[in-house]
């Protein structure tokens, strides 16, 4: 078996929160509390802006293709990691189902992550530029931007995935977390993995860095344009539409710096099983919750659609 995958002999098992049976249970309840919130909150944003007309502008798209995303986002992840939290014995994945999570975790952040910059630049525009907003951020753009973060993270997320599963892998092991990531699959391998760590910097770079540059730059320009509106309810207002989409995108890039950014020797199990948890369950439970409550207008949204609800 020695220096070659075999593909159908050879499972990957996640490291159990506890060995306790009543903190697991705890530890399932409140994974399952959070997911169910988090699909019920995403889910009704992207409702509430697809059934509003008054919310069918650029902005509003975006956030809802952001809340669809953090929706499959979570469903990547949280659904095998609650059966393994949950089973009584170790829950065994496959080498193709692991590569399978893996490729749909990166490709999904991946695109979540490069969505938040293109929203930074909606609202440079908007802010910037609002006497040329509408011709500038126009629907073709707004989709062609949309799909293009997609594609990119499709890209990067088949590039990096295929080349981390040609690695052999000699024998069934213990992930050292409760899903498959980049750096712990990577561990398990039975052969040297510079190029895979250097190949998995450049794809963090791409990925992390350049987008945050973007939106920080786009920010820069935005509080200088915020600075020179004369009346405090205008700069209030102005300052209210980015608020919400600064605190998610600190969430976001922050916990994902901690992990990808770092140099792979300083890894920690432990400490990526804390932020792992962050970023995967806590995180898509929080933007909803963000965004409706620092954005009147979908809050105005929200009361009107549970109102025709009600009444219905």
């Amino acid at each position: 078996m020695e220096g070659t995958n075999q593909t159908g002999m050879i499972h990957f098992y996640f490291r159990p929160f506890s060995k306790l049976p009543e903190v697991q249970m705890l530890i399932f309840v409140a994974f399952l509390v959070m997911y169910l919130v988090s699909i019920g909150g995403n889910g009704s944003i992207s409702l509430i802006i697809w059934s509003n007309h008054s919310l069918h502008t650029p902005m509003y798209f975006f956030l809802a293709s952001l809340a669809a995303l953090e929706i499959c986002y979570s469903s990547t992840i949280a659904p095998l990691t609650l059966a393994s939290v949950l089973s009584a014995e170790r829950a065994l994945i496959s080498l193709p189902g692991c590569g399978a999570q893996m490729f749909f975790f990166i490709f999904l952040g991946s695109a979540d992550c490069i969505l938040l910059a293109v929203m930074a630049y909606d609202r440079f525009v908007a802010i910037c530029h609002p006497l040329r907003y509408t011709l500038m951020m126009s629907w073709r753009l707004c989709v062609q931007l949309a799909l293009g973060s997609l594609a990119l993270g499709f890209i990067l997320a088949m590039q990096l995935t295929v080349l981390i599963f040609r690695l052999p892998f000699c024998r069934s092991q213990e992930i050292s977390l409760f899903y498959c990531d980049v750096l712990p699959v990577m561990r398990l391998a039975c052969a040297d993995t510079w190029v895979h760590e250097a190949t998995l910097l450049v794809v963090s770079l791409t990925v992390l860095t350049i987008p945050f540059l973007l939106i920080a730059l786009s920010y820069v320009f935005i509080m200088a344009a915020i600075l020179k509106i004369r009346s405090a309810e205008g700069r209030h207002k102005a300052f209210s539409t980015c608020s919400s989409h600064l605190t998610v995108v600190l969430l976001q890039y922050g916990c994902g710096s901690l992990i990808y950014l770092c140099p792979s020797s300083r890894y920690s199990p432990e400490r990526g099983q804390v932020v792992s948890v962050v970023y995967t369950f806590i995180t898509p439970v929080l933007n909803p919750l963000i965004y409706s409550m620092r954005n009147r207008e979908l809050t105005d949204a929200l009361k009107r659609t549970m109102m025709r609800f009600l009444l219905s």
